[in-house]
């Protein structure tokens, strides 16, 4: 059978749910799924499985459901949720594989799965092959000597919660700490007002049903139009600060008391500061879209600051390589193995968001007001094909590298001194190159991005 081999992506399978995710497909990756783990384990993998809350999800999920029984999987159905409770599943459950369904942030119509191995990531090389099973899989019962499977339906939210509060740090009082929450109608949105009025903070919801149709705006906290309404409770109602979820919960963004976007980067400044405190020396991991004042700051608390590619999968890899303590992203994935799991959770990470603010609460602008100012750039996206991104970026590398020092462990990073830097990386999900600036002044921002997109396109256009 042919499938679409463009919802293959590095991290997971992510496509148009009508268009790309039909059932007899979906069947076919829960079989092939089961089969991989079959044949790494020599017997029948227990496998947790969850979904989100999307129009599409349930269909998706019953296809998923008869392929992995089909191939005699132990499952144990979690329900709807964020993708980080699945992830609790896993190790809560001491599960041999996981499966998500979620389209994440992506748009309302699109959807996809996210897996694990184990508690570990499944991408890469992994999402490769299970496309070569796949293709392969029966979506039908051929194997006689493979016994159906079997589905319990399980209830993990009360141990989830109860994890988190062993994982927090209760605060003397909740006086005068308000925070207001928009989950954008999606996965996160019921749990996690009960995990954070649980814990006795002072919750004001917006947007917190599921309602897969998501009617008041995408729950992408990266896109500033998405933290509208956000920003105008905090403001009108005098908030202490303001929290987005998006669409499966593992990803967080914050508006401070001002109504500014404080982005995941100088988030990490504030989580890096607080667990350095608690673990002199500890590794932490920025991506390398993150600033330079978050490596710069790392250091100057004692902490070792490492670099890392862009990618969930990857950092949390690399996190267990480097026994990294933290790892955060500029798109609000941030991973805590201080007291937690190692996951991006962007319930838990509003929870340490909310100690650190205190009570009395302490304005995050007063938090950060020591942070020197830079002017940076958002993630600029450049439409380039598949099969010419990273060809344009082995060019960027190879013009750049006799100029300047240049981090190559994911695109070119270059460093034109004095904290000026720019980025240029192929993207590992869409066909984008991805490019961003930082510099001390607006002058020298302009200067080096007009250099730096004039290289690339000059990259380009060589073939």
């Amino acid at each position: 059978m042919t499938l679409p081999r463009h919802i293959f992506r590095e991290y997971d399978i992510r496509g148009v749910a009508d268009r790309d995710l039909s059932d007899d497909v979906v069947a076919r990756i829960g079989a092939a799924f089961t089969a991989i783990l079959r044949a790494e384990l020599g017997r029948a993998p227990r496998i947790a499985l969850g979904r989100d809350g999307r129009l599409s999800s349930p269909r998706i999920h019953g296809a998923l459901t008869r392929g992995m029984l089909l191939g005699g999987a132990t499952l144990l159905d979690i329900g709807v949720g964020p993708s980080p409770l699945l992830y609790f599943a896993a190790h809560h459950l001491e599960t041999d594989g996981a499966i998500h369904v979620t389209g994440s942030h992506n748009p309302g119509p699109d959807n996809g799965l996210k897996f694990m191995r184990g508690t570990a990531s499944f991408f890469g090389a992994d999402i490769a092959a299970l496309h070569d099973r796949a293709a392969l899989a029966s979506a039908s019962r051929s194997n006689d000597s493979v016994e159906a499977g079997s589905l319990e339906a399980l209830d993990v939210s009360d141990a989830y919660l109860e994890a988190i509060r062993r994982a927090s740090r209760p605060l003397k009082s909740h006086a005068g700490l308000r925070a207001v929450v928009d989950a954008g109608n999606g996965a996160a949105g019921p749990l996690g007002m009960r995990v954070l009025r649980a814990l006795g903070f002072d919750i004001d919801p917006i947007h917190c049903e599921i309602d897969g149709t998501f009617p008041n705006h995408h729950p992408d906290p990266t896109v500033e139009e998405n933290l509208r309404d956000l920003r105008e409770r905090v403001l009108s109602t005098k908030a202490t600060l303001g929290i987005a979820w998006d669409g499966d919960g593992d990803r967080i963004g914050v508006i401070d008391e001002r109504g500014e976007v404080v982005w995941g980067d100088r988030l990490m400044i504030l989580f890096s500061r607080a667990i350095l405190r608690e673990h002199p020396g500890a590794t932490i991991l920025g991506e390398v879209k993150c600033s330079e004042t978050l490596f710069e700051d790392i250091r100057r608390h004692g902490g070792r600051a490492l670099y890392s590619k862009t990618g969930h999968s990857l950092i949390k890899t690399k996190m267990k390589a480097e026994r990294a303590v933290l790892a955060g992203e500029m798109s609000g994935h941030i991973f805590f193995a201080d007291r937690y799991f190692g996951f991006d959770d962007a319930i838990y990470a509003a929870v340490r968001l909310l100690e650190i603010v205190g009570s009395p609460p302490v304005a995050i602008s007063t938090l950060l007001a020591d942070v020197p100012r830079t002017f940076a750039t958002p993630e600029i996206r450049v439409d380039c094909a598949d099969e010419l991104k990273f060809g344009v970026v082995e060019r960027v590398l190879s013009h750049y590298r006799a100029l300047h020092p240049v981090l190559d462990i994911d695109g070119a990073r270059v460093d034109f001194g004095d904290g000026a830097w720019g980025l240029c990386r192929a993207s590992n999900t869409q066909p984008v190159l991805v490019l961003r600036f930082e510099a001390n002044t607006e002058s020298r921002l302009a200067a080096i991005r007009s250099e730096v997109e004039s290289v690339v396109a000059t990259a380009s256009e060589r073939r």
